[in-house]
């Protein structure tokens, strides 16, 4: 039983053939897209408005120089709170429950924030290495722990990802398991517990969601040291 848990997060296959990519394109197929028309349909303008507002909060504390990321990082928040919630969906695969995946994101962003301030800024990206002020015994041991936590950032972001949603399917699995087990032995119980598995369905969305808009938002804040 134990190991049946953790069935839902293989990476699914059909004929041998693994399925990731098609879960990965799929669900931007569900997104209408945009005409030229003057007059839209509501869904299309609630999409518009709700990209608009997202890529604005994700510029306030962006400089100039910075906004040029900002499309490809409204599409990464879209992609991953995509894949978020239709992995919460019956008989789904999430992707995003992958380490792979997840690492396979946040090592080049990260990457990508490094070289652009190793690039632009090298003396103020090397600066963050090594606090103004500090004792001359101590900079060897601030330089080591300084880069250490920077080679740290893009395993927090993938891992951090990662562990939520597994988490997440995890216990909707669990409860859900002893809801139909308790169901013909004691219904009140039961009852109680399928409140509690909708209750907490209810927080894994707003954690699907939430997890997204922090990976964006930490990936943000990278760039804005660097840029």
């Amino acid at each position: 039983m134990a190991l049946n848990f953790f069935d839902q997060f293989m990476s699914p296959t059909y004929m041998g053939i693994p399925l990731m990519t098609l879960a990965l394109t799929l669900p931007w197929m569900l997104y209408p897209t945009p005409s030229d028309r003057w007059s839209h349909n509501r869904l299309i303008t609630l999409q518009g408005w709700f990209i608009n507002r997202f890529t604005q909060q994700l510029l306030l504390p962006l400089n100039p120089g910075g906004h040029k990321w900002a499309l490809i990082l409204t599409s990464l928040m879209i992609f991953l709170l995509s894949m978020n919630l239709l992995g919460l969906l019956p008989y789904t695969f999430t992707p995003t429950t992958q380490l792979s995946l997840n690492m396979g994101l946040a090592v080049p962003f990260w990457l990508a924030t490094v070289i652009i301030g190793m690039r632009n800024q090298p003396t103020a990206a090397l600066g963050h290495l090594l606090p103004e002020g500090t004792p001359i015994l101590l900079i060897p041991v601030l330089i080591i722990i300084e880069t250490i936590s920077l080679f740290i950032r893009p395993l927090a972001l993938g891992v951090r990802l990662t562990a939520n949603l597994t988490a997440g399917h995890l216990l909707i699995q669990l409860i859900a398991t002893a809801v139909f087990v308790l169901l013909p032995l004691m219904t009140t119980v039961a009852l109680l517990t399928s409140m509690v598995l909708f209750l907490l369905t209810l927080l894994e969305i707003a954690v699907a969601m939430i997890q997204a808009y922090v990976f964006v938002l930490l990936l943000s804040l990278y760039l804005q040291e660097n840029v």
